[in-house]
């Protein structure tokens, strides 16, 4: 999926996980979450707790934190946040059967923003793959570099994520191959991919992909799996129906 140059790209820093993070465990259980779980593989306990909002701090560091650059307007008044791992099927499935749909009607219109974050849970590859966007970061071609290593997916632990591969992606996307390869050779954002992937757990994710919409007011709606476009829309709408 090629995204347009025009949308702004604006980087979340990273932000220390703190007590908000220690205790998020007991927070996400006042979540208001929505469950569309309709995939058997993605088990998630559903929430009975109907409490709409949570804390932004708790938003800053958990959802916004340890992940890529914003994809879209970043006044947007929806976030859809990604966890997904690139050597995941599922993840593949979605990214090409609804994200570009998403990207068109809802993330360039300005209604959304989108932030991925890693969940590295399939195998080394799954690093190594996520280290290539981060990298890629740095020369500003995040989304670039995640477009390709979906576009080029070929399944799980077979070896299409490895080295040699990583480097031919980021030739392909016209990246300065000595400043990626030094940043990879780092091992630069191994912090930031291992707290992306606790941020996963803490909030009790057992499967890729999963995402959470954050609304206007802060209420967090929770998708699992590679649902069709339709569930998003839904999730989206009732949410942009309470601005003013």
């Amino acid at each position: 999926m090629a995204y347009s140059k025009n949308y702004m790209l604006i980087h979340v820093p990273s932000m220390a996980i703190g007590a908000g993070i220690a205790s998020i465990s007991i927070v996400i259980a006042f979540l208001a979450i929505s469950e569309f779980n309709e995939e058997p593989e993605l088990i998630i306990e559903p929430v009975q707790n109907t409490q709409p909002t949570i804390s932004q701090s708790v938003i800053s560091t958990t959802f916004m934190a340890n992940g890529s650059p914003v994809l879209g307007d970043p006044n947007a008044p929806v976030t859809l946040v990604e966890f997904g791992d690139y050597q995941c099927h599922f993840c593949n499935v979605h990214f090409h059967n609804t994200e570009h749909d998403l990207f068109v009607n809802f993330v360039q219109t300005g209604k959304v923003k989108m932030i991925f974050k890693d969940f590295t849970i399939i195998g080394p590859d799954s690093v190594n793959a996520a280290h290539g966007a981060h990298c890629a970061n740095d020369q500003g071609k995040f989304w670039e570099y995640h477009d390709i290593l979906y576009n080029n997916w070929t399944g799980e632990n077979n070896g299409w994520a490895s080295s040699d591969n990583l480097l031919r992606f980021a030739q392909e996307i016209e990246l300065d191959i000595d400043k990626w390869s030094e940043c990879m050779l780092d091992e630069r954002y191994t912090q930031i991919i291992s707290d992306s992937s606790k941020d996963a757990r803490d909030l009790g994710i057992t499967g890729t992909p999963a995402f959470f919409v954050i609304g206007p007011d802060n209420k967090i709606t929770k998708i699992s799996g590679a649902q069709p476009y339709e569930r998003f829309e839904q999730v989206f709408n009732s949410e942009l129906k309470k601005l003013p």
